[in-house]
This record gives C-alpha cells, sequence and structure tokens, in this order.
C-alpha cells in the first residue's frame, strides 16, 4: 500500500506481524518550515493540534524552527510564544540565528550598492518598496500607508502594518544604516510590471530572486537559499543533511526543498514547488505540516 503523494519517493505501510498497521517512518533530527501558505493558515495563525505535533516533536529530541522569508521581527505572537523554537531562519536563508539568545550564527547579506541598484529598479515601477537590516523591515511611510493597492489578502496587509518600521524616505534609511541587506523586497500592484522589474533584474550581479507571493521579488544576496543555511545550522549541531526536513510552498522555498535531506510541499504550494518536492501533504489550512510530521515522523 502506498501512502502520501510524491514525485520520487513514496511513503510506503503494511501489515506486520499480528495484522498491525505500520508507516515507515522518515527519520530526521530537524524540521524547518516556511511560515506564510505553510505552517500558518491563511489568517496567520498557529493552530492549536499544529503545536502539540510540534511539541511532541520537540519531545522526541526534534529540533524545529522557522525558514522563513520574514525578517525576525516577522516572527511575532503564537510564533515567539512557542517555547520549542530556539533556532530560525530568517529572511530566506541570508540570517540565521538563536531566537532566546539573539545570537546571528551566520549572515550574507546585499551589498548596500547592490541594494541601491534594486531599489532604484523597484522605483521604476508602481511598487511597495521594503529593505531588512539586522532582522528588521523598513518600509517608505507614504506606501505602507496605501498597503491595500499592494496586496489583496487582509491578513497579509494587518502582518506588514505590524512588523514594519516606516521611515519618512527609505534611500536616507539606505544611507543611515550604511551596510548591507538582509533583504530588499518589492510589492508590485501589476504581474506586468513584475515581469518587467524581473527582466531589470537579470543585469544585477551575483543575486538571488524568488518570491512567495503572486506579486512579490523578494532579492537576497547570490547563494543565499533556506535550504543552504539550515545545511549550515545542522553541520554546527551536529546533523546531517539527510536528517534534516523541510516544508514550504512558495518559490522562495524551491531551492531549500532540494537541499535538504527530504522536501515537502504543501497541496497548496506552486506547481514548480511540488515538482522539486520528495512529497505531497496537505493545504496550509488543513494543518498539512502537523498532519505530515504525526503521520510519518513522530514514534
Amino acid at each position: 500500500m502506498r501512502h502520501g503523494r510524491a514525485k520520487d519517493k513514496i511513503l510506503e505501510s503494511g501489515i506486520g506481524e499480528g495484522g498491525n498497521h505500520y508507516i515507515m517512518k522518515i527519520k530526521v533530527k530537524m524540521i524547518g518550515m516556511d511560515l506564510d501558505g505553510t505552517l500558518l493558515t491563511t489568517k496567520k495563525e498557529l493552530t492549536a493540534y499544529t503545536k502539540e505535533v510540534l511539541a511532541r516533536a520537540v519531545k522526541q529530541g526534534i529540533i524545529v524552527m522557522p525558514a522563513t522569508g520574514r525578517p525576525l521581527r516577522g516572527l511575532t505572537g503564537d510564533l515567539l510564544e512557542f517555547s520549542g523554537f530556539r533556532y530560525a531562519v530568517t529572511a530566506n536563508g541570508a540570517r540565521v540565528l538563536d531566537i532566546r539568545s539573539g545570537e546571528t550564527f551566520y549572515e550574507k547579506l546585499v551589498p548596500k550598492e547592490t541594494a541601491r541598484k534594486i531599489l532604484e529598479i523597484f522605483g521604476h515601477y508602481d511598487a511597495l518598496r521594503e529593505i531588512y537590516f539586522d532582522g528588521t523591515g523598513y518600509v517608505q511611510e507614504d506606501m505602507l500607508k496605501e498597503v491595500g493597492r499592494y496586496l489583496e489578502e487582509k491578513p497579509m496587509m494587518e502582518y506588514l502594518l505590524r512588523t514594519r518600521i516606516p521611515v519618512p524616505d527609505l534611500w536616507e534609511k539606505l544611507e543611515e544604516e550604511d551596510k548591507g541587506a538582509d533583504k530588499v523586497q518589492g510589492l508590485f500592484v501589476s504581474l506586468e510590471e513584475r515581469r518587467q522589474a524581473l527582466a531589470e533584474l537579470e543585469a544585477v550581479p551575483d543575486i538571488e530572486i524568488t518570491g512567495a507571493l503572486k506579486k512579490n521579488i523578494e532579492v537576497n544576496a547570490g547563494g543565499v537559499n533556506k535550504g543552504r543555511a539550515m545545511v549550515m545550522l545542522g553541520a554546527r549541531l551536529g546533523i546531517r543533511r539527510e536528517e534534516i526536513l523541510a516544508f514550504g510552498d512558495g518559490t522562495n522555498d524551491l531551492k531549500m526543498l532540494k537541499e535538504v535531506g527530504t522536501g515537502v510541499a504543501m497541496e497548496n504550494a506552486k506547481d514548480v514547488v511540488k515538482e522539486a518536492a520528495d512529497y505531497i501533504t496537505a493545504s496550509n489550512d488543513e494543518e498539512g505540516v502537523a498532519r505530515f510530521i504525526e503521520e510519518y515522523v513522530l514514534i
């Protein structure tokens, strides 16, 4: 009997001695989870069932952690209150840290001049622009007041308003910080302008271009991705690549699912992400992460 939907690998189950049903478990020591569209529901909630399953994983000695495009300041509410999270991969892998101590284990930043060029390109279009420094996202104040023009989902609007710091002039903020950025992001009004911006970005060297939303572009330093960050953290903690499991739904999760030992896409994931995954689980609104972990990981 086969369980789970998969491209290459199949989760096997059967009937053992005495007629008992069994499922082949995936042996992991670290689980990384994208947040929006993956671990969290559409309403940005971490459900009680999901917290209960993650807590059980922690009790079994498994490290569970956010692996997100969000900055550290974006880990709010239930995410910070859940005691099972100690580590976090943020800004698509540009910053890896210990949530409890605040220590940054690894960072790879977009150089200041590159960040300037990216902002210039985004400025050619009707796009809300933001830049992350040291785990905090900064947005042009006048654009943030019109966030409804750039985002269609109310929960995402509310999240952005809660977690971003408005500044009068984003260019002045870049000069004030005078250093590299964790990430630069643009939220576009139209898909056509997003396409045109992507074409312009092709001329910028040594950057990684991804996106988690329909009309956004996320830009990191070259070589940055969540999976590479998780593998590096695993090496620091004595965990092999093969012992790392990750969940995702967006194109900023694509390389993560390929880099780790086992990649799981959500049912609501983009098709290209599903193709890259080893397994496909239920959607984020069906608590797919928790359901997969309970059935195929927990002992």
